[in-house]
């Protein structure tokens, strides 16, 4: 996967929106400020949805990726239900290092892809984040491949703090989106015109949207 230069807003052949869920803590913005600008901070939770963008070149096509990060907790969980609506993908984020982050994408995310997503074939992620802190690991990786096959996701561990498969993570997913034809037909019409419109004036400040290149 290779980035746009950031001085300009090239064209896109097709525009994706993909959306982070999962506990807070995580890794979710961490993992999406290392895809989008390639640096890593501890960042305190987000406030209900955080929003970035970046320009990639995949298989030949421009593409224009519109990456959502959503806020874990409990209280913003009415708030992010909407920003389901056209995704053609999702990441679910847990922490290898934290049980009850796994658990939880049975006992909460899985379900909430169910209930709010609008697209019967979005293109599903299970990501496994800190595997630098090895030692500490709770979750094996096995675990994840079984979630993963049960329901039907792609799968990758990673660390943001290193680097380790993060490119990836974004990388199999639009791959898989790219070969899905009624997602290609989403991403090339309607959401061009009206995916930026969703964006409340209660995200975070630390928005705004540019390409990288690495």
């Amino acid at each position: 996967m290779s980035s746009a230069p950031s001085s300009s807003q090239p064209e896109f052949d097709y525009l994706f929106k993909l959306l982070l869920i999962g506990d807070s803590g995580v890794g979710k913005s961490t993992l999406l400020l290392r895809f989008t600008s390639d640096s890593f901070e501890d960042l305190s939770p987000t406030i209900g949805v955080d929003f970035k963008i970046r320009h990639v070149t995949v298989g030949g096509k421009k593409l224009k990726l519109a990456i959502w990060d959503t806020a874990g907790q409990e209280r913003f969980r009415t708030l992010t239900g909407s920003y389901y609506r056209g995704a053609q993908g999702i990441i679910m984020v847990y922490d290898v290092t934290r049980r009850e982050t796994f658990t939880n994408l049975s006992d909460i995310w899985a379900k909430e892809i169910d209930l709010y997503s609008t697209n019967q074939d979005c293109i599903k992620m299970l990501v496994g984040n800190k595997v630098d802190k090895e030692s500490e690991r709770v979750v094996s990786k096995k675990e994840g491949i079984d979630f993963a096959r049960e329901y039907g996701c792609l799968f990758l561990e990673c660390s943001a703090k290193t680097r380790v498969n993060v490119e990836q993570c974004f990388d199999e997913l639009v791959l898989k989106i790219l070969d899905t034809p009624s997602l290609l037909a989403d991403g090339s019409t309607g959401l061009k015109k009206n995916i930026f419109k969703e964006k409340p004036p209660e995200t975070n400040s630390s928005s705004a949207g540019g390409c990288c290149s690495y």
